[in-house]
């Protein structure tokens, strides 16, 4: 157990774009209680410090981050690269604006340091802290398994940056960050929840499955495409009328709906939002999804293969996630959906499924638990000197 210091007022930084943000700030602060570590973690939802700059809800009506959801939710992620590069310009333009926005919040809250778990506004936090409170570290955290550069997760500026892979750690070294800045980490974070799942024997997987309406003699898929769902879910569950599914809708409830009316030959199980996602993973064999980096890498803790697309529809900042599944062997990566049934079929193959699962069982990720005690010795330090910027 690491020594603890006196307590530090941290600020942890997320857009509810997407739901991880969310989800590796809470899953963090949880381990932090758990640990006993003696830091006053606030979890602060950056749009609405933002609100009064966000240039798209003047013109939409919709909050940023509501849209981006929307845009998941329906699939209309087609471009989403160069929608990126103009979301920079505006970012650009309305620079100042956020900067003061921020000054006035780091005012307000004090913070000992600032920890985000957000891309594209880094460079206005760290402006806004330099300005108003220039002894106060700042850290980000990757929650994407690699950087989609330029100005995404990091920038030329000197904050700490916690890097879940060697790819990101190089990208880090790229940008001229200092050594004793880039901290390695053995992976994305994770809820706790993965940790503490206690392994089913099969006896429980079996009657589990069978109360799921499942036979627990065939093979089982997981049907995962992140907290909105997406409609590319009911064409996946029609190329695969043989096979046995869980399939998990999040908050879309049009889609639940639709997948609970259509016919399957094969028996399948439809749920909405939930918690729960450790132990449908338990009781599948394999995960069928998007290349988050969340589900990626929860499929993996819990030793599932998996079976992902990388085309011109992955948003940008994942499509290193489909490479780093090759690289690790860890499932497979199709160029579309439509080609699903054979590659299950594929993946099923007796050899071909453990050579995976072996993979999936050398990968080690402890990073939640290993990030507390590198935010504690980063307090330790005696605070920087640094300059104020001149804001360009």
């Amino acid at each position: 157990m690491p020594q603890w210091r006196t307590m530090k007022r941290i600020d942890f930084l997320f857009f509810d774009a997407g739901g991880g943000h969310r989800a590796a700030a809470n899953a963090l602060h949880e381990v932090i209680k758990r640990q006993g570590s003696p830091f006053d973690v606030r979890i602060v939802n950056l749009q609405e410090v933002l609100d009064s700059v966000d240039v798209i809800r003047k013109l939409t009506g919709l909050r940023s981050q509501d849209l981006y959801n929307l845009l998941l939710k329906k699939g209309w992620t087609l471009g989403s690269g160069q929608m990126a590069r103009g979301m920079h310009v505006i970012l650009r333009i309305f620079h100042r604006q956020s900067v003061k926005a921020l000054e006035k919040h780091w005012r307000e809250s004090r913070p000992d340091m600032v920890v985000s778990l957000v891309p594209n506004l880094n460079r206005a936090i760290y402006f806004s802290l330099r300005r108003t409170l220039p002894g106060v570290p700042m850290v980000v955290i990757l929650t994407d398994l690699a950087d989609y550069p330029p100005h995404f997760w990091m920038e030329r500026q000197l904050n700490h940056v916690i890097c879940p892979t060697e790819k990101a750690v190089q990208q880090a070294r790229a940008l001229s960050y200092a050594e004793d800045y880039i901290h390695r980490v053995s992976g994305v974070i994770l809820n706790p929840a993965f940790y503490d799942a206690k392994p089913l024997t099969p006896d429980e997987r079996a009657a589990a499955l069978k109360e799921l309406g499942l036979d627990p003699q065939k093979p089982v898929g997981l049907v995962l495409f992140g907290g909105q769902g997406a409609s590319v879910m009911l064409s996946i569950a029609r190329r695969l009328p043989d096979r046995q599914l869980i399939l998990i809708c999040g908050h879309n409830a049009k889609l639940r709906a639709a997948l609970q009316a259509l016919p399957h030959p094969a028996p399948i199980f439809v749920e909405g939002f939930t918690k729960n996602i450790p132990h449908y993973m338990q009781l599948a064999n394999y995960l069928i999804g998007k290349p988050g980096p969340g589900s990626v890498s929860e499929a993996v803790a819990m030793h599932l293969p998996v079976i992902v697309v990388r085309n011109a529809f992955t948003l940008p900042q994942e499509r290193y996630n489909a490479d780093w599944i090759r690289e690790n062997s860890l499932g497979i990566v199709l160029k579309s959906f439509r080609n699903i049934a054979p590659a299950v079929d594929s993946l099923l193959e007796p050899g071909i499924l453990t050579g995976y699962q072996a993979a999936t069982q050398r990968m080690q990720n402890r990073a939640v638990f290993e990030i507390p005690e590198i935010l504690d010795e980063i307090l330790s330090r005696t605070p920087e000197q640094i300059q104020d910027p001149v804001l360009t």
